[in-house]
Order: C-alpha cells, then structure tokens, then sequence
C-alpha cells in the first residue's frame, strides 16, 4: 500500500486550558481533494495551521509522505511542499501581482529564480484571470483579486499539498463558479488538496471525502453525501431540534 501523502496521527493543539485541535487523526490520498469541514470554532483553520507549521502541535504527529513534519518551522514546511491560502487574506501590499507570485516560486518548494519564476508567475496569473492586472501594486486590487494572487502565489511553489482556508468565501455567485472550476481543474491535474469550506455546494462538487471536525473532535470521516447525511453531522451543524 502507498504511503499516504498526509498523515496526521492524534494531533492535538491546547492554548492553556482550551484544546482547539483534540487527539485528530486522518490521512489524504495522493492527488485527493478532501474536505474539513465543520460549524465555525471546530478547530478547523487550527488544523491547517499544525499542518503548514503556523503552530506548532501540543502532542502527535504529521508526516508528509514518509517525512514528519510537525514541529518544523513554516518556512521549512513550505519548502518541503506545502503550500496554502488564508482565511484572511496575506498578500504583499507594496509589491505587484507579479512580484507577489513570484515570491511562491522564490521561497517555497519549486525554488524558482529570475525569468523561470517571472514566467511561470505570468501563467499563473493569466490562470487565474489576472495577466492584466500583473504590474499592478496588489494594494490596488479588490478583496477578491488579492484571494485569487494568493492561490497563484501558492501554486507557483508547485506544492506537493495544497491547503485550501475558506478560498471560495466572498465570492458571488459568477465568480464562485469561477472558483469551483478552477479547484476543479487542479484536482483534475492530481493535485493534493485539503480544502476548508462553508460552502456545501463547493464540497458536494470537488470533494472524493471530506472529514467534519466539531470542538476541536473529529466527528465523521468518509465519502461526502454520506457523512453530510449523518446524523452527528446535521446535529453539529443545525443543532439539537430541543435546543431550536
């Protein structure tokens, strides 16, 4: 059997008394797109923070491939390919779009330099309809185009797992079919990805599975139209019928 391309082993995060992330385990398939979802203070951006090193785990363990990772620095982690979006988005506002992609090629995984990274920046941002907007200071642009150079920015490092944090989020209805699309095609290309979403429609459409997580617990784990049927899940979601 192959070795998975994430595996998180009974990983835990604590901030003093409070355990946001609670004894966690799962696995991500290579070139699968899995879904964490889960209601809001589930502990989910925390998860993505253990995997991309933003914090370090309490106790357990994450291994990329065969390799641990938890514990490593972020810029460690992003350099053994891992790769990821923000819920709030993180861009360099005095630089332009070009420059700001060009910075995933540079300082992530693929280390790019020069015209190599220039180009592949330039065809990252015409993906992701902005090759118009490339000398453009990213402060000039809207919410939504600074989400879209974020996701550009962490594609050009050529991730080996891509860590996806409410990307769709904000977005209207044209555009977020836009996004779906464009997740789409990159799971299409064998893509690794965890994608955190509100959005049920973008899950139902991209996911193979999806884990749910509430107060920090994982609470089902499995094939999307199953799991979002289940009863512990609808619960978490809607609440008790008592409590309404």
């Amino acid at each position: 059997m192959s070795t998975p391309a994430l595996t998180v082993n009974a990983a835990r995060k604590q901030f003093g008394g409070l355990v946001a992330v609670n004894d966690v385990d799962f696995e991500v398939r290579e070139g699968e797109l899995l879904g964490l979802i889960g209601p809001n203070g589930s502990g989910k951006t925390t998860m993505l923070n253990l995997i991309s090193g933003a914090l370090k785990p309490t106790a357990g363990e994450i291994r990329l491939g065969a390799e641990r990772i938890s514990g490593k620095s972020p810029h460690e982690i992003a350099q053994k390919g891992v790769a990821r979006t923000f819920q709030l988005v993180r861009v360099l506002p005095s630089m332009s779009a070009e420059r700001n992609v060009m910075a995933g090629a540079v300082f992530g995984h693929a280390r790019l330099w020069g015209d190599e990274a220039r180009d592949v920046a330039r065809d990252l941002l015409a993906r992701v309809g902005l090759e118009k907007r490339a000398h453009l200071p990213v402060s000039a642009l809207t919410y939504i185009d600074q989400k879209r150079i974020e996701l550009a920015r962490a594609l050009a490092s050529n991730p080996k797992l891509l860590l996806l944090d409410e990307w769709l989020a904000g977005l209207n209805p044209s555009e977020l079919q836009i996004g779906i699309s464009l997740i789409e095609e990159l799971g299409n290309e064998g893509r690794t990805i965890i994608m955190v979403e509100h959005v049920m429609d973008a899950i139902r459409a991209l996911c193979d599975r999806c884990v749910v997580m509430n107060t920090g617990h994982k609470i089902a784990e499995g094939e999307v139209g199953a799991v979002l049927s289940d009863p512990e899940v609808m619960r978490a979601y809607l609440g008790d019928d008592e409590d309404a």
